[in-house]
């Protein structure tokens, strides 16, 4: 008998909003002293009243339109009552039966194959406190500065095949929400926290079993980790007892690679759920959820595929520029500076343009990008202009200066924020093409190394390779590397 996972996820998302959910204190968990962020209303005093954060609302439905979800018109707030000391109320302020966004989907590549995972909702509601253990102690340290952020949480269908499609899941959804600025989503600091639910099946079946949940999965590979290990675990106990009975709730631990036993998992009724009496129902209007949906900026895997049909980038390109937008916006800008170069003045043919292109999608990811990772800079910080850029490629492309020397160049077109014509002349890396100079380059070379020279006659290519490297050590990289080649198959004939 052949098993088979059925995975689902729930990501909480820690929305970035200038406020709490349901008071004005500053949603800043994390940057400040704890609990000096608080006040009446996320403490859970007696007679406070909560307000809805309108920006949170619209942040979600915003998530629930980039995730093809269908935008409820009408909505409402539900307590979600359960007594944790991180939770001031004893109650949560969530959504049941009818939160903003209802079913979607998003699409994802994995090994070259599309996957398809449904989103079953998205709902908002605001976070607990944070409880800190510290070793050895036998006390609770709470930080009230969290209780009250908004939460988005996207619930995923049981759609998933595998521990590696999770991961690509939740990495491409870190990609879209950081896209639509709603999030840093950041793993380690809690603001993209994962429970992800996972049961066996025979192959083939449509049957679901009782599942197991696994709880606040902090980084991408703990959570492919975590659902190896429950797979190897649950098709254990299955070979043992068959399917497991009872819903459960497990914790994973980094440092073993394991899951552990927390508690059996409560169902929907324990939480004793009932509408939200001190905030009233929502009902939104067609134009307005319109007008939310006509805010979504072009999606992570609608502009892999433009850029690889618009410019001929490779998939894996793609997948880089889309994963830095500063990078994407330099290329789109610098193939438009190309595209307008004058054709008199650059001696550039319409039928360079494919080359230049590819250059300069090339060089970006190579140099520009470096430049980038390594200064921590952001697009305002780039001193190359893609004007500056795209000529420099060209004269790469026209042979006027080396490859070997882009990376000097670069870094002083960083540092003045100059144009390479004047950068290339000032530090003499101009790239010799002259004949005349390069052959007696050539000579000296070839009178120096007469046994590889005999290699280079007897037909050995790495040989004349050696020689080239000569001849460009010699020239101290200016001189053209086809154009030695040229001359020094002629002259060693």
């Amino acid at each position: 008998m052949e098993l088979e996972p059925v995975i689902g996820l729930e990501i909480h998302i820690q929305l970035k909003t200038k406020s709490k959910m349901f008071c004005s204190c500053s949603n800043i968990f994390g940057d400040v002293k704890p609990n000096s962020a608080i006040c009446p209303i996320c403490l859970g005093y007696p007679g406070t009243l909560p307000v809805p954060n309108e920006m949170a609302i619209q942040w979600t439905q915003l998530l629930g339109a980039a995730l093809n979800c269908q935008l409820a018109v009408k909505s409402k707030f539900d307590r979600k009552s359960y007594f944790y000391p991180d939770l001031p109320k004893g109650y949560q302020i969530s959504q049941y039966d009818q939160p903003f966004c209802g079913t979607g989907e998003l699409k994802i590549m994995v090994d070259g194959e599309e996957h398809t995972i449904g989103i079953e909702r998205i709902h908002l509601e605001e976070d607990a406190a944070k409880n800190t253990h510290p070793v050895g102690a036998n006390y609770t340290l709470i930080d009230y500065n969290r209780a009250g952020t908004p939460l988005a949480e996207i619930v995923t269908k049981p759609d998933i095949p595998s521990p590696a499609v999770a991961k690509v899941f939740l990495q491409e959804l870190q990609k879209l929400v950081r896209l639509l600025q709603v999030s840093d989503a950041d793993m380690e600091k809690g603001q993209l926290r994962c429970d992800a639910n996972i049961s066996l099946r025979e192959r083939g079946s449509t049957k679901l079993h009782p599942k197991t949940e696994v709880k606040n999965i902090n980084s991408f590979r703990f959570v492919e980790q975590a659902l190896q290990y429950e797979i190897k675990r649950q098709t254990k106990e299955w070979a043992q007892a068959g399917p497991s009975q009872i819903q459960s709730t497990r914790g994973f631990d980094s440092s073993t690679g394991q899951t552990t036993a927390h508690r059996t998992k409560e169902a929907a009724a324990d939480y004793r759920y009932f509408p939200e009496p001190d905030i009233p129902p929502f009902t939104f209007t067609p134009q307005f959820l319109a007008k939310i949906t006509k805010q979504l900026p072009e999606l992570p895997s609608t502009k892999r595929l433009r850029l690889q049909q618009q410019y001929n980038v490779s998939a894996q390109q793609a997948a880089l520029f889309v994963d830095s937008p500063i990078l994407a916006n330099y290329l789109e800008n610098t193939i438009s500076e190309i595209e307008q170069l004058d054709n008199e003045q650059r001696d550039i043919a319409l039928s360079d343009r494919g080359p230049l292109v590819k250059d300069a999608t090339n060089m970006i990811l190579r140099h520009l990008r470096q430049l980038v990772t390594i200064g921590n800079l952001s697009a305002a910080d780039i001193n190359i202009s893609p004007a500056n850029f795209a000529e420099l490629i060209v004269l790469i492309y026209q042979g006027k200066i080396s490859k070997n020397a882009v990376a000097p160049v670069l870094a002083e077109m960083q540092r003045t924020g100059g144009d390479p014509d004047h950068i290339i002349a000032n530090l003499g890396l101009e790239q010799v093409s002259d004949d005349a100079s390069i052959t007696k380059q050539i000579e000296d070379v070839i009178l120096a190394n007469p046994e590889v020279v005999a290699k280079v006659k007897a037909g050995k290519d790495s040989a004349l390779q050696f020689l080239v490297g000569q001849v460009i050590q010699k020239n101290k990289g200016k001189a053209n590397p086809s154009k030695v080649m040229e001359l020094l198959k002629e002259l060693t004939k």
